[in-house]
């Protein structure tokens, strides 16, 4: 079993020109939650539940570094459907990379304080296929 440092992720989004961007420079996190739907399908009778699996979802939360090129980006890409890669343990040839659309449904940008670098936070909802490849 190979484990892996967070250091060497990598992620990316679609810039303003629809161009994807290595913005890891200004990330410090990237949290991918995966999930899947699932209906009850219990009928008079039965000692347990029963359920069938339904549709699946991803969101991603991002946090990092403000900085002015970031803002761009993101500013840009809020309510707009985007592209991302994430490479969680970075992109050296075979390393694995999952790719999607993605829709920024929040951007809080600047969260600052008198006694702390200035941060920024993101959330993007996964749209439609996601892909799990290699670089």
């Amino acid at each position: 079993m190979a484990f892996v440092h967070g250091k060497g992720a990598v992620f990316k989004l679609d810039n303003a020109a629809d161009v994807l961007t290595d913005i890891s420079a200004y990330v410090r996190s990237v949290s991918p939650k995966r999930s899947a739907d699932t209906a009850e399908v219990t009928c008079f009778g039965a000692l347990v539940k029963s359920y069938i699996a339904g549709l699946t979802d991803m969101t991603i939360s991002v946090e990092g570094v403000w900085d002015a090129t970031l803002d761009a980006i993101l500013h840009a890409a809020l309510g707009a459907t985007k592209t991302f890669e994430f490479g969680p343990e970075g992109s050296t040839g075979g390393d694995i990379k999952y790719t999607a659309e993605c829709i920024c449904t929040s951007y809080t940008p600047g969260d600052a304080s008198v006694d702390g670098a200035v941060m920024w936070s993101a959330d993007l909802q996964v749209t439609g296929t996601l892909t799990r490849t290699t670089y």
